[in-house]
Order: structure tokens, then C-alpha cells, then sequence
């Protein structure tokens, strides 16, 4: 049997931040992020919130989605690059905060790939039968490392969480396929240089868009079907010109298509999960319905997963 989601959770801070007010901070307008980068707003977290905050409610959501106690939860996987402290890690916070008991704890740092890690990592546990449950949450408070006066990354980034708690499910369900990847060589392009992040922008765009089309056609291969079987792309909430290019490289029309940026911005790690739920919620993803995930992320990391839906 396969290891699959069983339950989704999701959580975006209350403080939207829109185009509108970006243009009094920095030397911008609402049409170029729009045009550019396909965002209208992003969710800022709180003062008295930092990242296990946000990563507890969306963890919550999962657990109780999924029909589970946290005392069963076996493992608990953390992405994010944005945590509170350097240590103790986000993780072991949470197993706390939650009452998981029983589980071990790690973070995973893979930038907006994160979650595509954790999901790999938990299906190795799962399908080796050393864990019943893991739980995994991709969160970020990119707005504590975003430096609102450079007018190339204050418009991207936005905070929020997302989990989901991996189990075994029905024969033919569960996660069909996978691909992970790192370029080292292109971290410069994409790191953390003091308090604040600092991306070369026009480089990132170039890798994206090669490596999310490639790794979206080879998950698809791997698990035997082809691109007419899938029934919805998740790609990761970058800029809608690179995920319009993953897209068309699948050949999908624009309704296969997950798109959610609009309304969170760059949500790094936690941006996946976020538009999964939401895809959920919509009723757009049923039983037996063929999902690939696709994202990639500072490192340069990147990871891509074909699931069919459903317990």
C-alpha cells in the first residue's frame, strides 16, 4: 500500500497586504506586480506571531481532518527556512504545543521545495512500517527576513502554513511517483545575506522555469501515465509566468491549473499545501483524481510528486 494524505490543515495570518499599499512603501504600482508576478495580496503575520504559530493551526486542521489523535502521529516534519529560533527547531515545538507525545521531530530546510521533501521523507517512513502517521507542515514568516524596501522582493513574499498527515492508504492511491533535486552551485542566486533574503531574480526565473516542466513530465513517466491522465497541476506559487510555462509544457488548459497566488503571494514552503486545501475545499479535487506537485526553491532545491487522491 501506498502512503497518501489523510488529512490537510491550512492557516493565513488575518493582516492582508495589498498592491495598493505596497506602492506607499516602495517605488512600485498594483499593474506591474499584477502583470509580472500574478500576485494582488499577501498575508502578513502578526507581531505576537511567529512561525511554529502558524505552523500549530494549520497542524491542528490536519490532525482533526485526518481523523486522528496527535498521540499517534509518529513523526512530525517541519519546512520552513523561517524558523523561530535557530534551535530548538520549529518541530519540536509543535510536537508540544500539540500533545504529540509519541513523535520524533526534525526540520527540513529546502526552501519552497520544503514540503515536497517532507512528503518524500514521510512516505519512506510510512511505507517501511516505522510510522503509522507523519505529519507534515510546510510554514514560513517570510515577512520577518523580506526587506520592504527592495522593490524586488518586497512585492513577492507573504506568509502562511499548511500540513498534512501521511498514512497508508487504498491499493492504487497514494503517492505514485516522486522526484527530488538540489544545483548548489546555484545558491547564490537565491539566500538569506544577513536579515533579509536576496534573489537574483532573473537567474531563479530561468532555472524555474526549466526545472518545474522537467521534473512535472518526469514524475509523470515514472508513475506510467501520461499527461492527458492528469487531472490537476499544483505547481509552486512562484510568479504565474513560471507556472503558465510548467503548465503549457504539460500541455493542460488553464483549469487544471492551481492558482492561488493571487491571493497569498510567495508562501515558500507552505504554498503547495496551501493550494491543495483549497483545490480540496472547492470540491476541484475527488477521489482517484491524478494530482502532480511541483516546486522549487532556494538552494536551489526542487521536488515534484504525482498523487492520486484519496484514502
Amino acid at each position: 500500500m501506498n502512503a497518501g494524505i489523510i488529512g490537510l490543515g491550512t492557516y493565513a495570518p488575518e493582516q492582508i497586504l495589498t498592491n495598493e499599499d505596497l506602492e506607499k512603501k516602495v517605488d512600485t504600482s498594483d499593474e506591474w506586480i499584477r502583470t509580472m508576478t500574478g500576485i494582488e495580496e499577501r498575508r502578513i503575520a502578526g507581531p505576537e506571531q511567529d512561525t511554529s504559530h502558524l505552523a500549530l493551526e494549520a497542524a491542528k486542521e490536519a490532525i482533526k481532518d485526518a481523523g486522528i489523535s496527535p498521540e499517534q502521529i509518529g513523526l512530525i516534519l517541519v519546512a520552513t527556512v523561517t524558523p523561530d529560533y535557530p534551535f530548538p527547531s520549529v518541530s519540536s515545538m509543535l510536537q508540544h504545543q500539540l500533545g504529540a507525545t509519541n513523535a520524533a521531530a526534525m526540520d527540513i530546510s529546502a526552501a519552497c521545495a520544503g514540503f515536497m521533501y517532507g512528503i518524500v521523507t514521510a512516505k519512506q517512513f510510512v511505507e517501511s512500517d516505522v510510522y503509522s502517521h507523519v505529519l507534515v507542515v510546510g510554514v514560513e514568516k517570510l515577512s520577518k527576513i523580506t526587506n520592504w524596501e527592495d522593490r524586488n522582493t518586497a512585492v513577492l513574499f507573504g506568509d502562511g502554513a499548511g500540513a498534512a498527515v501521511i498514512s497508508k492508504v487504498s491499493e492504487g492511491r497514494g503517492i505514485l511517483s516522486f522526484e527530488l533535486g538540489a544545483d548548489g552551485s546555484g545558491g547564490k542566486h537565491l539566500y538569506q545575506d544577513g536579515p533579509y533574503l536576496s534573489m537574483n531574480g532573473r537567474e531563479v526565473f530561468k532555472f524555474a522555469v526549466r526545472q518545474m516542466g522537467e521534473s512535472a513530465v518526469n514524475v509523470i513517466e515514472k508513475a506510467g501515465l501520461n499527461k492527458e491522465d492528469i487531472d490537476l497541476l499544483i505547481p509552486h506559487q512562484a510568479n504565474i509566468r513560471i507556472m503558465d510555462a510548467s503548465r503549457e509544457r504539460l500541455g493542460l488548459p488553464i483549469e487544471k491549473m492551481s492558482k492561488t497566488i493571487h491571493k497569498y503571494g510567495n508562501t515558500s514552503s507552505a504554498s503547495i499545501p496551501l493550494s491543495l486545501k483549497e483545490e480540496v475545499m472547492n470540491g476541484k479535487v475527488k477521489d482517484d483524481d491524478v494530482i502532480v506537485m511541483v516546486g522549487f526553491g532556494g538552494g536551489l532545491t526542487w521536488g515534484a510528486i504525482t498523487l492520486k487522491w484519496g484514502r
